[in-house]
Parts: structure tokens; C-alpha cells; sequence
């Protein structure tokens, strides 16, 4: 299986995620998006992958959103796409593709929807919460 992971390293969210791929013993490609972004055709394509609508993979918290008027309802698909190739930032992540399929994973956890291999063992966020237990299952809270 190949896992390729559109990371930002500075983003915890995007390290837990990267911890959880590495605990199911997988070696993902990592994609640093905002030091090579996708191309327009690569943005659109994975987006039509994760199924949500293109607003859905907007980043506002930390980005140009608000200055660039991006609430703007009026803006087309297409418009709003021209803004994340201009300015990767706005590209919400972390995004896993897997053989099973591919998600913007935020919560972290939500990446082990689409991992073929179980958990090794135990596993907390940065935060402490723990995700996995030392049987490799899911924590429910």
C-alpha cells in the first residue's frame, strides 16, 4: 500500500496524523504542500477524492481567507482553487490518500479509516490524549 500524507510539520494535527501512518507500520510519501504544492489539476483531483465540496478543504485560522474575501458566496469552485494554488496556505490539512481511499484528517484519528494496516501498539497525541491503547485499538471517549 502507498500512503502519501500533504503535511505541514509545523501543524500538530499534521504530526499526530504522520504518528498514527507510522504506527501502523506504514512508510508514507510526504508531500510538505507548502514547500511544493500540488498543481491546479493534482488540487482539483484530490479534493474530487475526499469528497467534500471545495469549501470544505479551506483553511481559514492562519491564512490570507478573510483579506482575500473568501466568505464570499458569490466566488466559484474555480476561483477558490485559484486562491489555494496562489497561496498553499489556504489548503487545509493534514489530507491522507490511501488504497482506501482519502480524507482530510482532522480530527488525527480520523486517518485510521482509511489505513489498511492495524495500529502496533499504544499511542497519545503531543497533548497526552490517547488515540490508540496497547492492543492497537481505537480509544472512545
Amino acid at each position: 500500500m502507498t500512503v502519501t500524507i500533504y503535511h505541514n510539520p509545523d501543524c500538530g494535527t499534521s504530526r499526530n496524523v504522520l504518528a498514527l501512518i507510522r504506527n501502523s507500520g506504514e512508510t508514507p510519501r510526504i508531500v510538505e504542500y507548502l514547500k511544493t504544492p500540488p498543481s491546479r489539476s493534482e488540487l482539483v483531483a484530490l479534493i474530487a477524492r475526499i469528497g467534500l465540496p471545495v469549501r470544505g478543504v479551506l483553511r481559514r485560522k492562519g491564512t490570507p481567507y478573510d483579506a482575500l474575501g473568501l466568505d464570499d458566496p458569490a466566488l466559484t469552485d474555480d476561483a477558490l482553487i485559484d486562491a489555494m494554488i496562489a497561496h498553499p496556505i489556504l489548503i487545509n490539512r493534514p489530507i491522507v490518500v490511501t488504497d482506501k481511499g482519502a480524507r482530510l484528517c482532522r480530527p488525527s484519528e480520523t486517518v485510521l479509516e482509511i489505513l489498511s494496516q492495524p495500529q502496533r501498539g499504544a499511542l497519545s497525541k503531543e497533548d497526552g490524549e490517547p488515540v490508540v491503547d496497547a492492543a492497537g485499538q481505537r480509544v472512545t471517549r
